[in-house]
């Protein structure tokens, strides 16, 4: 090699760890009010839930005083909570969904 030769080195790229974006429970909370098969529509029409799995996530709440219904990201599971309470203030019950961290 010459003196004018240029060593070529690469160039070593790291890519930085990402972290996982933190997940969020979806919770449906249990009233005396909101009756059972409209808590179950709308877990089926929100949530994408089959008859018999909104039943038994209906039927924990009611007996446990709340239940979880999804696990998922921040905005998605905000977003899902908002739109089922909404849903169930449209049709006049007091139906509750609430986010919150999962551990």
């Amino acid at each position: 090699m010459s003196e004018n030769d240029v060593g070529l080195k690469p160039k070593v790229k790291s890519k930085p760890k990402l972290d996982r974006p933190k997940l969020y429970k979806v919770i449906l909370v249990n009233d005396d009010f909101t009756p059972r098969e409209f808590v179950t529509v709308v877990l089926k029409a929100v949530f994408r839930m089959s008859e018999e799995t909104g039943y038994r996530v209906m039927l924990t709440a009611h007996k446990m005083g709340s239940a979880v219904v999804v696990v998922c990201a921040r905005d998605i599971a905000e977003t899902k909570a908002k739109e089922a309470t909404d849903f169930g203030k449209e049709a006049g019950f007091p139906l509750m969904f609430r986010t919150e961290p999962e551990e």
